[in-house]
């Protein structure tokens, strides 16, 4: 297992730096064809340079998870024991839910691809308060504006507006998971990593998590955070999109512009 002192990987999230920025208006289109506002940021590793709309957005400013902290909460799971593997299921607790796919025993594979919250808010109540507490410490985990703390909503914390990241760090979490260098057993972060695949072609691989939340004021919020690997080369990247509009369509609005996106530079092809 590699440690990662809490210091050094706290710094290490905030991994966007000026001299290493290129920073793309062009990509405004894609927010602006989807009626959104938002930010996007690309970290191709094998040169060290990064491609961003909205530099200000992508480094300086957080918002709540949502379902990407899924990533977390599986990893600390998987750490902890309290999730045995991928295929360790939570009963279903019998409430009907509007997503049909969350009325139903489950996996956590499942749970991971139906973003089932239900599901990761009784794997946080068996984690524990205190426990999440040190792994959220440890991790650094949404600390570039003040420590995450987690009270009394153990299993909101990531909903509810009291613990915020921003997408810099975002990629930055998903970075270090991709080159297994989190506080974490490798096994953890493969099962982690293989429930994040999904797309697998001869030309290149996609790996995400979503998240769909609300801001403290009161509009609709999306991420997509994750990794393309073409020609084994990995490129790190992280969505994020913003509208007034509660009732927009978010997973198709954060899906078109990632897919643009990436087709505008130039991948699916293989030639990366």
């Amino acid at each position: 297992m590699k440690k990662i002192g809490f210091v050094l990987l706290a710094a290490l999230f905030a991994a966007c730096q000026n001299n290493n920025v290129t920073q793309d208006n062009s990509l405004e289109s894609f927010f602006k064809e989807q009626n959104v506002t938002g930010t996007f940021g690309l970290f191709d590793n094998g040169r060290g340079r990064f491609t961003i709309y909205d530099l200000n957005r992508f480094r300086d400013s957080a918002y709540l998870p949502a379902s990407t902290f899924k990533i977390v909460n599986s990893l600390i799971g998987l750490e902890t024991g309290r999730a045995v593997d991928e295929k360790m299921v939570i009963r279903w607790d019998g409430v009907e839910r509007s997503i049909p796919e969350w009325n139903q025993d489950l996996s956590m594979e499942d749970a991971f691809r139906y973003s089932a919250v239900p599901w990761y808010q009784e794997l946080a109540r068996r984690i524990g308060k205190d426990t999440m507490q040190h792994f959220l410490d440890t991790l650094g985990y949404g600390s570039k504006y003040g420590k995450a703390v987690v009270a009394d909503n153990l299993d909101t914390f990531w909903l509810d507006n009291s613990v915020k990241i921003t997408a810099d760090e975002q990629l930055g979490l998903v970075k270090r998971l991709y080159f297994e260098q989190l506080p974490f057993q490798k096994r953890s972060q493969t099962i982690v990593t293989r429930m994040m695949r999904q797309e697998d072609n001869s030309n290149y691989q996609l790996y995400y998590k979503t998240g769909w939340g609300s801001t403290e004021n009161g509009t609709a919020l999306g991420w997509v955070v994750g990794w393309i690997e073409e020609n084994k080369h990995p490129y790190f990247f992280a969505l994020n999109i913003e509208t007034p509009d509660i009732h927009a369509d978010i997973p198709a609005k954060r899906m078109a512009i990632l897919q643009g996106i990436l087709k505008k530079l130039g991948f699916f092809e293989g030639k990366k």
